[in-house]
């Protein structure tokens, strides 16, 4: 009973500090989803900055059995999709405005 007792606050406490984060970065979203994209050299430099997909997933093998796994840390980014939409307003830019073919970025 002790012990689910002190998972159970451990929970309120992340929750907690996890609200109190996302409520401080609130600002950064608001700033990272308003940002237009009017300039083909920013764009390029966007694409070119954030990547496709998360660099950081691996599986640690030792005699070719899976030791250990290492999620995709990206996903615990809290400015994960703000960041993944910007490079998505960034790629439509240079598809559909400046007409560029964007294969190079994917």
């Amino acid at each position: 009973m002790n012990l689910s007792k002190s998972t159970y606050q451990l929970a309120l406490t992340f929750n907690a500090v996890h609200l109190l984060l996302l409520n401080h970065l609130s600002p950064i979203r608001q700033w990272l989803n308003r940002i237009e994209i009017r300039d083909a050299a920013l764009a390029h430099l966007i694409c070119r900055l954030i990547p496709v997909q998360c660099p950081f997933e691996r599986t640690i093998c030792l005699f070719g059995r899976p030791l250990l796994h290492i999620p995709s840390l990206c996903k615990l980014n809290p400015l994960y999709e703000e960041i993944v939409g910007l490079r998505f307003r960034a790629l439509c830019y240079l598809a559909d405005d400046c007409k560029e073919d964007v294969r190079c970025y994917c």
